[in-house]
């Protein structure tokens, strides 16, 4: 079955041009000018319009089991959702528990994944150490396609990560050419203000920020840098909230060090007013981690977009509806921590990015979608319009408007993020494995057509870790 997008301008990551598209069997296989259809082949007329990569969404949670609860959005409503958005590939997260044995954990996650509507990958959370973690960290890599690793700095009694373990599992991933990701919270301070600020008598949604101030993320950042750079290995930094963390990732980069940063489209858009909101729902249903910061953070976060000192754009899709909330009514700890927004993300970010001037449409395209892929090396696959790639595409409407709201979401949750934030700049089609999967208001996802997509390893960095040991070895010590 062939597709042929004609009329529209392509906006890759390094330039724009006017081109028809021409799909074929789930790949691109032409991108020019005047391009010719077999007969019998859909044409989608894209005058006035751009054609984009899909969105890959680099960090999102369906069907996550946490804090006693299970988010709303399984695999397929969330990929679904994610469509109707112009994202065509997600990267979740597999987070076994203290413990549990990883492969165990990813086996669980991909039988969930089954019934994804879309692409998807993996990263792989590191929670607890010991040898059998540091085994099934090089099966995940060579065998499974894992390249990247997550590590909770916060959650203390949970999930968090201590210092060796962060050295442990860091170390074994410059070994395998992955990735170590970090969540990055002092999780003994958020455990300790969380305590101090219920003793105030503050217990409402209010408090959240209260125990998660941003120096809480600073200090977590600069210190997974240092460590990070004392072991030679890269790093990034998911959902990057405050200007503290911001300006960490910006030093090291400025000295050379291969440091990378995610924003979510929540903290370049929503306040920290929201937790004041007198309708406990309301507020409770935007406590996520790190929670959303005064205003003034924001302008910080798109400059590090501009400048090239953030990369990616993400969501943190983790969605519980006000019942499930409502387990925190008299304990703001016990909300359970996350927000949406997997479908709204490339509609916001267009209207408050490109429409604004602070992006360009070729830097909407690298930090929707090429950054991701070429960071978790799945580039040229995805993430970019060029012959051979996977015929993951978004035809946008510069023109288009909407208001988005709980009422008209495909999302599960029951509340909205962005809710009454009018925007102008929409999806009129998206193209998953070449396939229409929507069409002007028309969602055509099918259940457990999505692909588990394997994301190879960089090229082993243990020679370059070898010779960066042996040189602090031999540095003489000046006293």
């Amino acid at each position: 079955m062939q597709i042929l997008i004609r009329g529209g301008t392509v906006v890759n990551a390094d330039r724009a041009f006017k081109a028809d598209v021409l799909c074929q069997d789930g790949r691109i296989v032409g991108v020019g000018e005047g391009l010719a259809a077999s007969p019998g082949a859909t044409v989608v007329d894209a005058g006035g319009q751009y054609v984009m990569p899909g969105g890959i969404d680099p960090h999102t949670h369906m069907q996550l089991p946490f804090m006693g609860t299970t988010t709303m959005d399984d695999f397929f409503t969330g990929t679904a959702a994610a469509m109707a958005g112009g994202t065509t590939s997600i990267i979740d997260f597999v987070i076994p528990n203290p413990q549990q044995n990883l492969m165990e954990a990813y086996q669980t996650w991909r039988g969930w994944a089954e019934k994804a509507a879309s692409d998807y990958s993996f990263h792989m959370a590191i929670t607890w150490w010991d040898e059998t973690v540091r085994r099934d960290m090089g099966t995940l890599v060579q065998q499974e396609g894992i390249n990247s690793f997550k590590h909770f700095m916060a959650y203390k009694n949970a999930i968090m990560c201590d210092d060796e373990t962060l050295v442990n599992s860091f170390k074994r991933a410059l070994e395998l050419g992955a990735m170590p990701t970090v969540h990055a919270e002092n999780g003994e301070l958020v455990f300790l203000l969380q305590k101090e600020v219920a003793a105030m008598g503050i217990t409402g949604p209010e408090g959240h920020p209260l125990s998660r101030p941003p120096i809480v993320e600073g200090e977590a950042v600069n210190r997974a840098i240092a460590i990070a750079d004392v072991l030679g290995v890269p790093i990034y930094v998911v959902h990057v909230s405050c200007i503290e963390a911001a300006e960490a990732i910006a030093r090291a980069r400025a000295r050379g060090q291969r440091v990378y940063g995610e924003v979510l489209a929540g903290h370049l858009l929503v306040d920290d007013s929201v937790y004041r909101h007198p309708d406990f729902a309301t507020a409770a249903a935007h406590v996520m981690s790190p929670p959303f910061r005064p205003k003034g953070h924001q302008e910080f976060l798109w400059r590090g977009l501009q400048s090239g000192n953030l990369h990616t754009t993400a969501t943190d899709h983790c969605t519980f509806c006000a019942a499930q909330k409502a387990a925190g009514k008299d304990d703001f700890s016990k909300i359970p921590n996350g927000c949406g927004g997997v479908e709204e993300r490339l509609a916001v970010l267009w209207d408050a990015g490109v429409n604004t001037g602070r992006l360009t449409p070729s830097e909407f395209v690298a930090i929707t979608s090429s950054n991701a892929a070429k960071l978790f090396n799945i580039y040229p696959q995805k993430g970019s319009v060029s012959v051979g790639a996977d015929a993951d595409l978004v035809v946008w409407d510069p023109q288009g408007t909407k208001t988005l709201s709980a009422k008209t979401q495909h999302s599960k949750g029951d509340f909205n993020v962005f809710e009454g934030r009018s925007v102008r700049g929409l999806p009129s089609h998206t193209v998953s494995q070449g396939k229409l999967v929507y069409v002007q208001g028309d969602l055509r996802a099918e259940r457990g057509v999505g692909r588990y997509i394997k994301r190879p390893a960089f090229g082993s960095n243990f020679v370059a870790a070898k010779l960066r040991t042996e040189t602090l070895a031999s540095t003489p010590v000046v006293r």
